[in-house]
């Protein structure tokens, strides 16, 4: 039982780093754009030249 103490006390800074994570997130933007996400794989990606490789 000496290490439930430990577990709460590590439960409580873990889920308190995510609430940091998310509100840095909310407040730099990261989820202001919702209609992009669901378009964005009806476009083609343009690569470079260089990057293309040929097989025989």
């Amino acid at each position: 039982m000496g290490i439930m103490p430990l577990l709460i006390i590590c439960s409580i800074l873990v889920a308190g780093g995510f609430l940091v994570a998310f509100l840095w997130a909310t407040r730099n933007g990261q989820y202001d754009d919702m209609a992009t996400p669901s378009i964005k794989m009806l476009f083609d990606e343009q690569r470079p030249a260089s990057s293309e490789t040929f097989q025989d």
